[in-house]
């Protein structure tokens, strides 16, 4: 059973994309945020402890802030200051440093000079400046060594092989090696006679590609970068196929047109164009970050609300129903395939086919309270736990039984790629109508299919929308809940 050819759109790449994406996000992210509390802070030190107004917070100091506040969020904006390539080397940070604050100076003069209050600069803007470039420099020491250590750690390593031999294989190779993002470890290059790599000085072996697969069996990969040629896009396709069923992204090096078979993403490393079979947000660290902190403030405020009020209610009608634990706990495969133990109300008496079969339409297993909590989807609250503990988010692919995963991988073509993204309490297919028994092969196809299409263009917005539709089915009913 295989999923129907998709019409394929090629996005256009932005401009330095290496720079605007992911890691870089997430570093203007943070060194914004901190450099505005520098200035507040040596704005409200100096004015509290060194002012003759001290102890008094007025209008016009309030005013002196704001400015203070959008002058740096302008300057930093338009000298691009926090491009990862200048925060990364002592000289490029003693003269950003440098720059930014002279220049911000000569901002705040022109302000206080059209104000008319040039003994209020004298005096105490030397000691403001003074205070901020002493914090800034601490602030910028402990980045960089906190940069430092998350480089040199496992949380940034990914392993990779190289298959093929064209023009782009030795500049890709290359910049991996290069990389001050991520640490790659360029495992193994299947191909032979690559001009611009001399096989006596590198670490990474040579391997020939009829062993690439008994290769691929046995030693761990996270990406593949393919560089065959497209007179080979049979092969291609074939190991494409192969990686994502297997949990391994696939970039192709450089030119795809014998593959314009489906949507792709283009990113450029360098001016390196590198093909990813899916365009993935979630991948970029700004994006989990931002849904990170959504949904440890979505299930903290739920489970505020819950753990008081309903739970206890809930347990003592399972209670009754029912001889058996209030909750019910199963292994389920989550991101990346990892598993974790998934929390329900316990719904149905006790019984041996639980983690191999789905409730059907009358089912005698469930209790008449687990009927209840079925349908009005209170059985799936206790997974705010799992969406506080970090296994779960409160959007995403549902987890399936175990069974489900190892059954329906061989026969649905890329069912795996769910497992790209956390799992969540509702989701995508969930909320267009496809929640609950999969019963047929077609059944779960579509709702795979809703599942990827998520993967491939989630936004903040998006899971807003759902948790909306989320609850505006339940207020409804779904002739699907039981």
């Amino acid at each position: 059973m295989r999923h129907e050819s998709l019409n394929i759109e090629i996005e256009k790449p932005e401009e330095n994309l290496v720079y605007k994406r992911g890691y870089s996000a997430l570093v203007f992210f943070i060194l914004l945020t901190c450099d505005i509390l520098i200035i507040n802070i040596s704005f409200a030190t100096t004015h509290l402890f060194f002012s003759e107004t001290a102890n008094v917070i007025n209008a016009p100091f309030l005013s002196l802030l704001l400015v203070a506040n959008l002058a740096w969020i302008v300057l930093v904006s338009s000298l691009n200051i926090y491009a990862v390539a200048r925060v990364s080397t002592w000289e490029s940070i003693i003269w950003n440093i440098f720059k930014s604050t002279i220049v911000h100076l000569l901002v705040m003069w022109l302000y206080m000079s059209v104000l008319g209050n040039y003994a209020f600069f004298d005096s105490f803007f030397l000691k403001v400046y003074s205070l901020f470039i002493a914090l800034i420099f601490a602030w910028r020491i402990a980045f960089i060594h906190f940069t430092k250590q998350y480089m040199a750690s496992n949380f940034n390593y990914k392993k990779v092989i190289i298959v093929g031999a064209n023009e782009e294989t030795a500049s890709i190779y290359k910049y991996l090696l290069s990389n001050k993002t991520h640490r790659y470890s360029v495992d193994a290059i299947f191909g032979e006679n690559i001009e611009g790599i001399d096989n006596s000085d590198v670490s990474t072996k040579f391997i020939s590609e009829d062993n690439l697969y008994n290769y691929l069996s046995r030693e761990k990969s996270d990406e593949i970068y393919c560089a065959l040629p497209l007179s080979e896009h049979k092969k291609i396709r074939e190991l494409m196929s192969f990686a994502e069923n297997n949990l391994i992204r696939f970039r192709y090096v450089p030119d795809f047109k014998a593959l314009l078979y489906r949507k792709v993403d283009v990113e450029f490393y360098g001016n390196i164009p590198i093909l990813s079979t899916r365009r993935e947000p979630l991948e970029n660290i700004g994006n989990r970050f931002q849904k990170r902190i959504f949904d440890l403030a979505f299930s903290s405020l739920a489970l505020l609300f819950l753990i008081p009020f309903v739970f206890p209610i809930v347990a003592i009608m399972i209670k009754l129903s029912s001889k058996g634990p209030i909750f019910f706990k199963q292994k389920r495969n989550g991101r990346n395939n990892v598993l974790f133990d998934c929390y329900k109300f316990r719904t149905m008496r006790l019984n041996e086919n639980s983690d191999k079969t789905q409730a059907t339409l009358h089912d005698p297993r469930v209790t008449k309270v687990g009927s209840f909590l079925r349908k009005s989807n209170l059985d799936e609250l206790p997974q705010f736990l799992n969406v506080w503990i970090g296994n779960m988010s409160v959007v995403g692919p549902r987890p399936h039984m175990l069974k489900h995963t190892e059954d329906y991988k061989l026969i649905i073509d890329k069912f795996m790629v769910r497992h790209f993204a956390k799992p969540g309490i509702t989701g995508w297919a969930q909320v267009n109508g496809l929640r609950g028994l999969t019963e047929t092969s077609q059944k779960m196809i579509k709702r795979v299919r809703y599942d990827i299409w998520y993967i491939e263009n989630w936004t903040m917005q998006l899971d807003i929308k759902i948790i909306f539709l989320t609850v505006f089915n339940m207020v409804k009913g779904e002739k699907n809940a039981f």
